[in-house]
């Protein structure tokens, strides 16, 4: 590391600081300036093991209620468990 102290902040927490021009320079901003404040409250990372369960629940709901976007949410899911990587490492 180069010396930087990686922390999450809840989206919830910068929601406040949004400006209503939606853009990524905004979206940016508003990180810094609720990161700076005294008060901010930071989340632990989710272990491996919540985000299996977190996607094994996202699996079931759309097994249980369908859902067209089953194939963007599963994809998205994927890269967590490195298993992109390694099924790229295989070919």
């Amino acid at each position: 590391m180069l010396g930087h102290e990686v922390r999450l902040i809840a989206p919830q927490y910068v929601k406040p600081f949004v400006k209503p021009q939606k853009n990524d320079a905004t979206d940016a901003e508003a990180i810094v300036v609720a990161a700076r404040q005294p008060e901010m409250r930071f989340v632990s990372p989710k272990s491996e093991e919540q985000q299996a369960r977190a996607a094994t629940e996202l699996c079931t709901n759309y097994t249980v209620g369908g859902g067209h976007t089953v194939g963007i949410d599963i994809g998205s899911t994927i890269p967590i468990f490195n298993i992109f990587h390694e099924l790229w490492e295989a070919f």
